[in-house]
């Protein structure tokens, strides 16, 4: 059992009941569970394209969904992280806030993943905790 775990959430797939039931299975009594998203701004090659507030809306829309994923469960807090990088912006989160377990959903890797790797891959390799990688 652990007693400080972040669920490391992608908006982009509806795997967020099944991570989070995951964590609440894991967490010691009086243990925390924290959900997290990481919101990887547009580059600025990419924001000249763009309305000047696409960034803070792009930023508002990932706060609102990451809101609505945890709301059922008040005593789960969610934090929306900025970062470049999913995978370092999760590990230096959970490397800095004493998290015990990482709880992260994996895809079926792909050539993709295989020469690039993955999130779930990056997290695994460099938490300095106990990583649970959920498959889908």
């Amino acid at each position: 059992m652990y007693n400080n775990i972040l669920v490391a959430l992608s908006l982009e797939h509806g795997i967020s009941e099944i991570a989070l039931s995951a964590a609440r299975s894991l967490v010691s009594e009086g243990g925390k569970i924290t959900a997290t998203h990481v919101h990887e701004p547009p580059n600025s090659s990419i924001l000249a394209f763009l309305e000047e507030d696409a960034a803070e809306k792009s930023h508002q829309r990932a706060e609102a969904s990451l809101a609505e994923r945890v709301e059922h469960d008040g005593s789960i807090p969610a934090v929306l992280l900025e970062g470049q990088s999913a995978g370092r912006t999760i590990t230096e989160y959970a490397n800095t806030h004493q998290i015990d377990c990482i709880v992260i959903a994996s895809h079926q890797p792909g050539m993709k993943e295989f020469f690039l790797g993955s999130t779930a891959a990056l997290v695994v390799r460099h938490a300095h905790c106990s990583v649970h990688v959920l498959r889908f």
